[in-house]
Order: structure tokens, then sequence, then C-alpha cells
């Protein structure tokens, strides 16, 4: 049947029996066997509802675990278990320096996948998760160094940002939407999920905003971090399917967040003082003789679980985030590896890029210092290469894909032109 018959296919008048439109005021008209009929403007109203509600993503789900579409994540087995050092390894390919975060976060990976496949075998002992927190100031790796297992990992990974998080109720996101990230990065395979990994990016901007927390609601401060405690130790939640706010109509999607491995990661800036305020303490009295040199340059590394306290984390969110490690600051010679060194480095992706339209492209050395000595005195990291390179070759990208030049190297003084006239 065509759909110009369907259409003038006339059953008890040709009306949609759900809101009563004639045959001729819509686009398709479909008949039932009873003489019921339903118009296409309801079914495609009907459609926008089970999306708004979650049901069509439940029955996709639900397709995916009956067999008829393969989840993208294949159950853990004994050879995907990757030994810590093996882990590290492959950190070293990408990120530059930072030994001690390395460790943490390979040993901390490792477990994670331990665990998930002693399920079941370990009946006496219960194994905890060993959620991380990962200290450093802007621009030394922590986003990358997430990013970067999430290359290695056979598990669902996730990137959230802390900073959009408020307490349920109020103008935001809930603390319930990380979990829909992850959801969406599992192709909702809920069983894939529940063993991934979520990486909490700007976890000190939910610090509590002063000390007496009765003066005015804090909904995007400590609410968020009480809102998280049973999503870190492990509960089993309600989803929202497609992200947002929940109704009490919508269908939910439920996560048992104990076998989820969350990774946090914050700047924490002016941390400093409260550790530098600690050890100055401990060195006050009569008598009190100080053993232990104080490295001043890299004050990060003597942090403590009570730095997060007086910085605002609240304890019970610290006890639930046993792992403490931090990121070193990026020297000099660090900053000048970042630029050629790692697999995907800055100088390779540019290089990269300028082949992609056959155009080899070439940086002196003195030219590759200049971008370092920049980022040293804008204080930017790692970040501030990028941005310091951004701006020496977009002229170099905008002029060259046009032109009939197929080869350009890049001079200190071209370099030091384009900087100025940026400044």
């Amino acid at each position: 049947m065509t759909q110009k018959s369907r259409k003038t296919t006339d059953h008890k008048g040709g009306s949609c029996s759900f809101c009563g439109a004639s045959a001729e005021e819509v686009p398709l008209m479909f008949n039932g066997a009873d003489g019921s009929s339903i118009c296409s403007s309801c079914v495609e109203h009907g459609y926008e509802l089970l999306m708004e509600h979650g049901i069509v993503a439940e029955a996709n789900h639900t397709k995916s675990r009956g067999g008829k579409m393969a989840s993208k994540f294949k159950p853990l087995t004994k050879d995907d278990l990757m030994r810590p050092d093996r882990i590290k390894s492959f950190l070293d390919d990408y990120v530059i320096g930072q030994d001690a975060a390395k460790r943490y976060m390979s040993v901390a990976v490792y477990n994670h996948y331990k665990r998930l496949l002693a399920k079941g075998k370990t009946e006496d002992v219960e194994l905890d998760k060993s959620n991380i927190v990962l200290v450093g100031p802007t621009g030394t790796g922590k986003t990358l160094m997430a990013r970067t297992i999430a290359r290695l990992l056979h598990v669902p990974f996730s990137i959230v940002d802390a900073t959009a998080l408020t307490q349920a109720g109020y103008v935001g996101e809930d603390v319930e939407s990380i979990l829909s990230r992850l959801l969406q990065a599992a192709d909702y395979d809920v069983e894939a999920a529940e063993r991934g990994i979520i990486f909490i990016d700007e976890i000190d901007k939910i610090a509590r905003k002063g000390d007496n927390p009765s003066i005015t609601r804090d909904v995007s401060g400590e609410g968020v971090q009480q809102a998280l405690l049973k999503i870190l130790e492990g509960t089993v939640v309600n989803v929202p399917p497609q992200g947002g706010r929940k109704h009490p109509d919508q269908k939910y999607i439920q996560v048992d967040t104990s076998n989820i491995l969350f990774i946090c990661g914050g700047a924490f800036d002016g941390i400093e003082k409260k550790i530098a305020m600690r050890l100055n303490t401990n060195a006050i009295g009569y008598g009190v003789q100080t053993t232990k040199r104080i490295n001043e340059q890299n004050i990060m590394g003597y942090i403590q679980p009570q730095d997060l306290r007086s910085f605002g984390l609240i304890p019970e969110l610290i006890g639930r985030l046993p792992v403490l490690t931090y990121m070193e600051p990026l020297e000099r010679e660090a900053l000048r590896s970042i630029l050629t060194e790692p697999k995907n480095s800055i100088i390779r992706q540019y290089e990269t890029l300028m082949a992609l339209d056959d155009i080899k492209l070439t940086f002196d050395s003195e030219v590759l210092d200049y971008i370092v000595d920049k980022a040293i005195e804008f204080k930017l990291g790692a970040r501030g290469l990028r941005s310091i390179c951004e701006a020496i070759m977009m002229d170099v990208m905008f002029d060259m894909p046009e032109g009939e030049e197929k080869e350009f190297r890049v001079t200190l003084d071209y370099a030091k032109s384009k900087i100025d006239k940026e400044a």
C-alpha cells in the first residue's frame, strides 16, 4: 500500500484516535485492524517522549545484553592484566617526568584490574578500591595522564568537570551526571560501565568556601562533596540515561559504583601555603631539631591529607580518596622534552598537520628554546607551550595550504616577530 493510499484510507471518518486530526490534515495516517487510527504527528510525538524518559536508550541497552548487538567492551581476562611496570612504561611514551605520580597511577590501575578479576574468589578478605586524588599546578599533565591511561585500558573511561556540579535541586548538573557520561562511554552497557574508571577534574573547585558552613548554603562546594560520598564508596545509583535533571516519571538505569575507580585531579591553587604553615608549625618549640631538610622549590612533595582538609575538602571525602599523589612542577628541561620527545609531542603534531597538505615543516633548535623560555615567563606550564606555538604557527597554517611553497622553516627571528606582535 502506498503512502498516498494510506493517507486517504478512511476508517471511522479517517481521524486520529489520539488527537482527532483528519487524514487530510496530516502527512500520513496509520490504520489499525480494529478501525483505530494514529497520525504520523502523534507517532513522532510518542517517539520524543520515549527519548525524553530514556526508554529508547534502555531498549538499546537490553538489546546489547541480549547478544544481538555486540559490546565493544569484552569481559576482563587474566591476559588483560598489565603489570605496574608495563603500565608505567606506556605512560613514559606520552608523559614526560612525573615518575612518582606514574608509579601511583600504575599501581592503582593494576590493583583495579586485579580486584575485578578476583571478585568472588576471595571469601575471607574483601578488597576495597583505592580511589586516587592527583594534586598539581595547572599545566603539569594531570588530564594528560588520565587521557593516556584511557588509551591503554579495555574498560570504559570518562573525564568529567567538577566545576559544573551542584547539589541536587539547584541550577547545574547533578552528581549522578558523572555516571551518565560513563554510561555513554560504555554504549549503555551497564556491566562494562560498572568496571570503568572516571576522572573527576577540577576537584579543588568544590572545596568548602568558608570555615563556617552554616552561614550560607554552599550548593557547589560542600553540598557536592556530601553527594559524592556514597558514589565514591560504592552504592547503587539511579542514573538518567540521557543525563540532565531527574524527573519523577523518568525511567532510570541502575548503576553499582562499587567497582568503578575514581581518579580526582585538581590544581589546589594556594595549598602550598597550607603545607608550608604545617611544616613550620611542626618545627616550633624549645629543643626541636629538624632532621629533614625541606625542598622549598617543590613544597608539593610534602602534601598530606590534612592539607586537603585545610584547603576545604571534608574529612569524609578525603577518607574515600586514600591514595594521594602530586605532580611535580615542570622544569625547563621537562618543558623542552615535552615539545619533541613524546609520541604525540606538540612539534610532531604541527609537522603532521602540515604534512597532510604535503608541506614539510621544520623548527630551528633556537626556536624551541625560545618557546620554553616564554612558557616559563607566562607561568602556564605545558599548556603555555601550545598557546605559544599556536601564535607562531597561525599565519603559516593560514597562508601555506593555498601557496605553492611546499617547505617552511621556522627561524628564531620569525618566532620572535609573531610573539612580539601578539604581545
